[in-house]
């Protein structure tokens, strides 16, 4: 990838299939965006070559003079040539607990600007934790977790406070997927089933993390959020819902301690829920989590579900990749669930006694949420630091996306390009 100039975004990883269609919604944006200079990554050059040649075939667009570099997660000095020539790495190279430092070491050492889509808190508390102030006075800019489903809850959470008009104390976040069509297949790939077991095996690593990491006290809530741990229906929302262990009320609970430390803004709490249409399809969701967890508590029954992903979750996640006609097929909405005060504190530890007198609803929504959402998301997060640094946060360092982008139009940006932020309703007493 020589070149006299850097270029503006690369694609790590862009033969993987988060890859591919990351470099295709980087050629549609790059083109709206005008004069962006970008390229492709990776261990092997002809899969590299073969996905341009696929996209040129599929868009028409000669993309043979796109840059092509060999980087591989194993070889440092392969990952520093890579990020010594690009303002942004945009990283699809997962496992990111397992592959993910080697990349955002390099990033911070070359003065890269980083971007992923990782879902595994441990990953992105242990980089923040390590790498914070060396990406500040490096003047980088590291943000995971920019895609599904981490961006609709972080920003949406943005978005809801931005359009409460008082003190936020809590969310509710219902996620709720639907077909467009009914189609047997794999909805979910391997990769993200590899990260859950990590993540939800090795709960102990994280404890250990936060305790380094946040050794400043929030303030605690006089009216706290109570986790609903079975079943249940919110009639805001409708159908039926189970609590959802996924990496969401981590993210937002970063940002929301930045918020606190850095704008006297109270921290909001979060509980998080996925939501099925009946009733009987939820309590089998809900055993199943719980066998779930019961298999991971052992090497024996991680393998067990590493190898037979197929059979342990129905069909819904597979080794294969997912096809495009499956992945378009689905719609995903989250709704948002805020409860507060018309009246703000005088100050972020000051209490409000009184029941919530305000209510607020808010859905982010949009297609294909495995790919086409969580690569629209991430590639315009890469743009947004290109184009808007200076409404970021100091000069750089380790963010979650609420924090990161709050000041910027990213929002807007994906509002225009598939994933609808808006307000469902108001209540005040």
């Amino acid at each position: 990838m020589a070149s006299s100039s850097k270029l503006d975004v690369v694609v790590f990883g862009a033969s993987g299939v988060t890859g591919g269609f990351a470099v295709e919604k980087l050629l549609e944006f790059s083109q709206e965006v005008g004069n962006l200079k970008w390229g492709v990554a990776g261990r092997n050059v002809d899969k590299l070559s073969a996905v341009l040649s696929k996209l040129s075939k599929k868009t028409g667009v000669d993309l043979s003079k796109i840059p092509i570099s060999v980087a591989d997660v194993k070889d440092d000095e392969s990952l520093r040539k890579m990020a010594g020539q690009v303002r942004v790495v945009i990283n699809c190279v997962g496992p990111y607990v397992f592959h993910g430092e080697a990349v955002v070491k390099a990033c911070v050492d070359a003065g890269a600007h980083y971007v992923d889509v990782t879902g595994e808190p441990q990953f992105m508390e242990k980089m923040q934790l390590q790498y914070h102030e060396l990406a500040k006075q490096n003047g980088v800019y590291i943000v995971s977790s920019c895609g599904y489903d981490s961006i609709p809850a972080d920003l949406g959470t943005v978005f809801l406070t931005n359009n409460f008009q008082g003190e936020v104390n809590s969310i509710e976040a219902y996620m709720k997927f639907t077909m467009k069509k009914f189609k047997w297949g794999p909805s979910v790939n391997y990769g993200t089933l590899h990260s859950a077991v990590y993540l939800l095996s090795e709960v102990h690593s994280l404890k250990e993390i936060r305790q380094k990491l946040f050794q400043e006290q929030l303030p605690r809530h006089a009216l706290p959020l109570k986790h609903k741990w079975f079943v249940h229906r919110n009639e805001d929302v409708g159908g039926w819902s189970v609590p959802f262990p996924g990496p969401d009320r981590s993210v937002v609970h970063r940002s929301q301690r930045y918020f606190y430390q850095n704008e006297k803004q109270r921290p909001v709490q979060m509980c998080t829920y996925i939501t099925f249409p009946w009733l009987l399809v939820a309590l089998t969701m809900w055993l199943f989590g719980g066998l779930f967890l019961l298999l991971i508590k052992t090497s024996f029954g991680r393998n067990l579900v590493l190898k037979y992903p197929k059979l342990l979750t129905g069909g819904f996640i597979g080794v294969d990749e997912i096809s495009e006609e499956c992945a378009e097929n689905v719609d995903s909405s989250l709704f948002l669930c805020g409860k507060g005060w018309k009246d703000k504190a005088l100050e972020p530890s000051d209490q409000h006694f009184s029941a919530p007198d305000k209510k607020i609803i808010v859905k982010v929504s949009g297609t294909n949420p495995v790919y086409g959402v969580t690569c629209t998301a991430l590639v315009w997060s890469a743009i947004t630091i290109l184009h808007e640094a200076d409404k970021m946060p100091s000069s750089g360092g380790v963010y979650p996306p609420g924090a990161a982008f709050k000041r910027t139009s990213l929002i807007e940006k994906l509002n225009k390009h598939g994933l609808k932020f808006e307000v469902v309703s108001k209540q005040e007493k």
